[in-house]
């Protein structure tokens, strides 16, 4: 199975890193400039799952790009157009798109460019992020991949792509219920970026406020009840989970939304929180906690002229 990684970030660079250390066939398209670092220094991956260098084979934005079985898309999602153009010419009968991005929006935006018969669901869940030397840097142990037909079916592709993953030092599974994992995550990421983005803290500082853990509580409330709207009511054993660690005392629990607004840097705002309350509105749901949290990200947005 050939494979293409747009890009060799934090995301794209784990995962496509460690396919690529267990002799998996993988390219990477990048920039001029990170291809330069990859080239001279390798791509280095620390992880308390094992360090890693390997010799990644790279392609530069702009060359020519061989026709692939799976397209993995792990950029940031405010940077899908760009991305779809990316990939475009690598994009034959028989290639199987799969998205990792935050949020929910990107799927109608790929349905509609490239078919949804060839668009994966696909979500990952790590703490991940590009250090100053250039390398990966994994935070801690947990790194899943989930993936799966959105259509609930077992395909060929899937087997496929198990086989592909099987030796990968990460945890990867197949869901037949990909859609509600996708609403499972999209509700904790939401919850958890606009609060620490809105109280600029771990969730465990925001505890320590009066009314931290009730905001808290609400907020998710407010996400579970736009993803039952939507068909996917969060399971109670779910919620109790997901509950129990927005609750934790000390918790450093932040999202990198968080760090890329305390870096000045550039957010996904309209894609997560934003989308989230669109979403309620077209559903006719109160959510005024979505409200506030957008439109402080909003205001920083502007400060920032983007």
């Amino acid at each position: 199975m050939k494979v293409l990684i747009l890009g060799a970030g934090a995301t794209g660079g784990y995962y496509g890193g460690r396919c690529a250390e267990a002799g998996a066939d993988v390219s990477f398209i990048v920039r001029p400039a990170r291809a330069a670092l990859l080239a001279e220094r390798g791509l280095r991956i620390t992880s308390p799952k094992g360090d890693a260098t390997i010799q990644p084979q790279l392609i530069v934005t702009g060359q020519p790009l061989p026709q692939a079985d799976l397209i993995i898309l792990s950029c940031k999602a405010y940077d899908l157009d760009s991305a779809i153009e990316s990939i475009r010419p690598a994009v034959g009968p028989r290639t199987t798109i799969m998205p990792l991005l935050n949020g929910m929006s990107h799927y109608d935006r790929l349905d509609t460019e490239f078919g949804a018969p060839r668009v994966l669901g696909g979500l990952c869940q790590i703490p991940v992020t590009v250090g100053d030397q250039g390398q990966i840097v994994h935070l801690a142990p947990m790194h899943s991949l989930t993936y799966g037909e959105r259509d609930g079916s077992e395909s060929e592709r899937c087997r496929r792509i198990g086989e592909l993953f099987a030796p990968a030092a990460f945890d990867a599974h197949f869901s037949r219920a990909i859609n509600l994992a996708l609403w499972e995550k999209f509700t904790f990421l939401t919850t958890l970026a606009s609060i620490n983005c809105l109280m600029r803290g771990s969730i465990g500082q925001i505890l320590r406020a009066d009314d931290g853990a009730a905001l808290i509580g609400e907020l998710l409330t407010e996400c579970q009840a736009v993803a039952a709207a939507a068909g996917h009511s969060i399971p109670p054993e779910v919620d109790a989970r997901v509950r129990t660690m927005l609750a934790a005392p000390g918790a450093p629990l932040t999202a990198s939304m968080m760090r890329d607004l305390e870096h000045g840097l550039r957010i996904e705002a309209q894609q997560i929180t934003g989308d989230m309350l669109r979403r309620a509105r077209d559903a006719g749901i109160a959510a005024p906690l979505l409200r506030v949290a957008y439109a402080h990200l909003q205001t920083y947005q502007a400060r920032q002229g983007s």
